[in-house]
């Protein structure tokens, strides 16, 4: 968790307050400590003093290792007795220990490593959570997240390629612009995948998280009508955010319930859900409709009648390492008060253990934030 050092920032403090993932498991594999090393920025790198972190599923999957292969139940906080660390990460790789995570960092760039551009020191920023190879960039395989394979931004400070730190200008506060990161660029990068266009239709499940509710807002921004599936205590939130219909889940057939309130079928299915309404995700596109996926907090192993797929010209994407555009498209989105942020709560990094198990119970809309201040 240290760097190489740079030129000028010998005023930096040798340790910092962060929460380090020491194992796989539950909230208890988190431990303060206020001894880290603080990193020094490398080659090329960026050091910023974080001001805010968001939470998001993918530090919960890792922590509690959801993503070995061996897992195939719907994600759960607790930890799974049966995940093998060799493939615990998104990558189907092991993941190192001691780990920070935080992948939705906001802060201000405070040094920079040789050949970074000087005058980013001082500039407020929002982080791109994918470290790319600074070589082929292209290449998906090659890419690491970070807070899984790189230190994030539960922390006082976070090293990061100075391209992945984006300079915004925007009134929005600290707090507000770490529940951008992850949750809003992975819903831009479904929405960009699928092509959405303006006057086409698409249902978004699981709207009241934190990818859902930027889905709403992203989906309405390109001029689509959308069909909002959530809890039914969240419904009218989710109108607000600007979902033209909403349906309930617990209503006995909610993707029918939502083919009704569109007048049809759609044209986009938005689905970090998956478990067992998979099936009823693609019975709810139109012939030569899109289906996108994120994510599957239901569980991931589902049932496919190829039948449906190939008869309706379906097409069926994933959606995981996006290109360095759609952060910057983003980026832009936000600097030009076109979406806005959804904050249901902020916690101080010493009550990181409640923040994860409030962002588990999922009875939130929107993003749960640490605020380092």
């Amino acid at each position: 968790m240290s760097g190489q050092g740079a030129a000028g920032d010998s005023w930096i403090p040798g340790t910092m307050r962060a929460a380090v993932l020491v194992g796989n498991g539950g909230p208890e594999m988190i431990e303060l400590r206020s001894d880290v090393p603080v990193p020094r920025p490398g080659a090329g790198e960026a050091l910023i003093e974080v001001a805010a972190c968001g939470i998001n599923n993918t530090d919960i999957n890792t922590r509690v290792g959801w993503y070995s292969r061996s897992v195939t139940g719907a994600t759960d906080g607790s930890g799974f007795e049966e995940a093998r660390p060799n493939d615990s990460t998104w990558g189907r790789g092991a993941l190192a220990f001691p780990r920070i995570q935080g992948a939705d960092v906001s802060g201000r760039i405070v040094a920079v490593g040789a050949g970074a551009d000087q005058a980013l020191v001082g500039r407020r920023v929002v982080v791109d959570p994918w470290i790319r190879d600074s070589r082929h960039p292209e290449r998906r395989e090659l890419a690491g997240y970070l807070g899984s394979e790189h230190d994030g931004g539960f922390a006082e400070y976070c090293a990061v390629p100075a391209i992945n730190a984006h300079p915004i200008d925007t009134p929005l506060g600290d707090v507000e612009l770490a529940s951008f990161a992850c949750s809003w660029s992975t819903a831009e990068h479904m929405l960009q995948r699928v092509e959405l266009e303006p006057g086409q239709s698409v249902a978004v499940t699981g709207a009241s998280g934190g990818v859902g509710s930027a889905l709403i807002q992203l989906a309405k921004r390109r001029g689509a009508r959308v069909v909002a599936i959530a809890g039914r205590a969240k419904l009218e939130g989710l109108s607000n955010l600007g979902a033209d219909a909403v349906v309930a889940r617990d209503d006995p057939a909610p993707l029918e319930a939502a083919v009704t309130a569109n007048g049809g079928p759609f044209d986009v299915v938005a689905d970090v859900v998956g478990g067992d309404h998979f099936a009823d995700c693609l019975d709810a596109l139109r012939r030569g409709g899109r289906y996108a996926t994120s994510g599957a907090i239901a569980g991931p192993l589902v049932q496919l009648d190829l039948r449906t797929l190939y008869l309706n010209d379906l097409e069926l994407y994933g959606a995981t390492v996006f290109p360095p555009q759609v952060f910057a498209d983003l980026v832009g989105y936000i600097e030009l008060g076109e979406v806005q942020p959804v904050v249901a709560g902020v916690y101080a990094l010493e009550d990181i253990h409640a923040a994860q198990a409030d962002f588990e119970r999922k009875e939130h809309i929107g993003a749960l934030v640490i605020s380092l201040h």
